[in-house]
């Protein structure tokens, strides 16, 4: 092999780890795909003195520097969508360094910024493992359908909400008794807001639907509702309708604008991706006349993370040329027109607790035909005397909206005694 592709790595926790691990050990495989022998020159962490079970080559406390020594690419793992990542991809891109980066809040953030700088100076900026973890859906996106173009994305995104949902479905516990579970396995962090809320699930979507739709990344285009409200009886009732419960990050046309949304929606047993289950993730692509295309593997995680970022490395190292970081070049990325997602129809799961007393029903009925929302079928248990008794609803075809005026009056009443749960239904 004729030369060397210097590589420096900024950030050496669960994947930085793992893409030393795999350089290491598949070192000459590695350099033959890329044809040219890859090389660690450089790296930087939190910890010098940490033990990680490999030797560290070429250790520096700045992680500034290694955007301005002799590596040919930068890895960027460290985090966040500011401060010293920032800054650290910045520089390599304005040093005319290639860039290999996991950060899914950074780019969802500043995409569009960072790619014209990456394309004005002529090096690649590469993100496959910011979304989805191992699954390629980042150059499927990118190069491989668009043919017919894209009319939606939908994916399960976050393997933390995915494996508490697949653990209240098998052992009928409650949302809290399953985090903690999934806070020891490791599953779940300290802080788990950022994957229950939603957080980490927008961001991902925000790059995805940049690359399906040749939009800039807009994060705040996102609506966002995570999953903490879902109960045990939720989870139970989806099951006696034929569905699942599963947090879904969703981007389609609508018209010439765009729709995002992050949130809990019941999607049908036969589906797949109901099928998807634990921590794993799953996309699916519908492209048009080429039809539907489902992707589905670990999201997270030391190997299948690692696994997208070494191959973005090899790509780089190969000389795939600085082809457009969102399939387009930066300057043609449009700004994102955002469609009114409240206007979007569709079957909703209702679920009311409320006091077992006359005319709460009829109250309930009352309020939904005010706002034209039609019942298509409805379930109610009975509860132990005094206790609140929950009512489940399932609507025709209907807006948001008009769910949403409905469930405001009826939540006002006194006899219903917790926020009324509405759920969106998949066809």
């Amino acid at each position: 092999m004729s030369t060397e592709f210097k590589i420096a790595i900024a950030g050496l926790g669960t994947v930085g780890s793992g893409v030393v691990k795999a350089l290491t050990a598949r070192g000459e495989d590695l350099s033959r795909r890329a044809g040219r022998t890859l090389r660690i020159v450089g790296v930087s962490a939190r910890d010098a003195k940490k033990a990680r079970g490999f030797a560290v080559t070429g250790w520096t406390d700045d992680p500034l520097s290694l955007a301005k020594g002799d590596a040919d690419v930068v890895v960027e793992l460290i985090g966040g969508d500011e401060g010293i990542a920032r800054q650290l991809v910045e520089t390599a891109l304005d040093n005319g360094k290639h860039v290999v980066t996991a950060n899914k809040a950074l780019m969802a953030k500043h995409g569009k910024v960072l790619a014209d700088l990456a394309e004005k100076r002529g090096v690649t900026l590469k993100f496959e493992a910011a979304a989805a973890g191992g699954i390629p859906i980042v150059k499927v996106l990118r190069e491989d359908l668009i043919a017919h173009g894209v009319d939606a994305v939908k994916g399960i995104l976050n393997g933390t909400c995915n494996y508490i949902l697949t653990e209240m479905e098998a052992s009928g516990r409650s949302f809290d008794d399953v985090l903690k579970e999934a806070q020891a396995k490791g599953y779940a962090e300290a802080d788990p807001t950022l994957d229950v809320g939603g957080g980490d699930t927008a961001h991902k979507l925000a790059l995805l639907a940049s690359l399906a739709f040749g939009t800039a990344p807009d994060l705040d285009a996102v609506a966002v509702e995570g999953i903490s409200h879902i109960t045990a009886d939720d989870i139970a009732f989806a099951s006696e309708f034929g569905y699942r419960i599963k947090l879904l990050g969703v981007a389609r046309k609508v018209g010439d604008a765009i729709d995002q949304k992050v949130h809990p929606t019941m999607v049908r047993r036969s589906s797949l991706l109901a099928s998807v289950s634990g921590a794993a993730n799953g996309v699916l692509v519908d492209a048009g006349e080429a039809g539907s295309f489902f992707f589905s593997g670990r999201g997270a995680g030391e190997a299948p993370t690692a696994s997208a970022v070494i191959a973005d490395i090899v790509e780089a190292a190969a000389g795939g040329g600085a082809s457009p970081v969102f399939g387009r070049p930066a300057a043609g990325l449009e700004p994102l027109k955002r469609a009114d997602g409240k206007a979007a129809a569709s079957p909703w799961y209702l679920r009311f607790e409320v006091l077992d007393v006359p005319g709460v029903l009829a109250a309930i009925a009352g309020n939904l035909a005010d706002s034209g929302v039609s019942i298509e079928s409805m379930i109610q248990r009975g509860r132990a005397p005094g206790e609140p008794v929950a009512i489940v609803m399932i609507t025709h075809e209907t807006p948001q909206a008009r769910v949403e005026r409905a469930l405001k009056a009826i939540g006002a009443s006194d006899k219903v005694r917790a926020r009324p749960c509405m759920i969106p239904m998949e066809s």
